[in-house]
């Protein structure tokens, strides 16, 4: 299978906060934020493989600044990396002030995606090449970041077997 440059998996998506979009504190709202976040890694993750994808876990969301009505909200993904038939994407949020211009990275997220053919069946997946330096800064530092994920998995399931599946009502 042919690898693939990261350049060939970004998507963009720009937003602009409406009254309807924030919370109690006149913020955007969190799970608004992370629909997008979720929508747009996909984008990208298809872009790398071409086929369905789904989405395997979100390993963090990191909220560093709010984003209020007054700003637009941009998204930026790119697959970091990838295993046989997982990526890694990564996707980092701006917000930038509509009367001032100014930008900060409000959020930065990384998820996992699976390939899966038309029977729902794991396919394998291209290697990326990264060329930009967040690119390599983000793709070398995939590995640790897998096997974090590895063990956090484990430890779910882990849980999961512990865990009741009946309701409290039930009991």
């Amino acid at each position: 299978m042919e690898s693939k440059y990261i350049r060939e998996t970004y998507c963009f998506k720009t937003s602009r906060v409406f009254p309807n979009d924030v919370n109690n504190h006149n913020t955007l709202f969190g799970g608004r934020l992370m629909s997008y976040i979720d929508d747009i890694a996909s984008i990208a993750a298809a872009k790398l493989c071409r086929t369905n994808t789904v989405t395997a876990s979100t390993d963090s969301v990191d909220f560093l600044q709010p984003i209020h009505p007054s700003d637009s909200v941009t998204l930026e993904a790119f697959v970091t990396w990838t295993g046989r038939s997982s990526m890694e994407v990564f996707v980092k949020v701006i917000r930038e002030g509509l009367m001032t211009g100014e930008r900060k990275i409000a959020a930065t997220a990384f998820l996992t995606f699976v390939a899966l053919d038309e029977n729902n069946r794991k396919v394998n997946v291209p290697q990326v090449i990264p060329e930009t330096e967040e690119e390599m800064q983000l793709h070398q530092t995939a590995p640790s970041r897998a096997a974090i994920r590895r063990q956090r998995r484990e430890e779910s399931k882990q849980l999961a077997g512990f865990l009741t599946t009946s309701y409290p009502w039930e009991q």
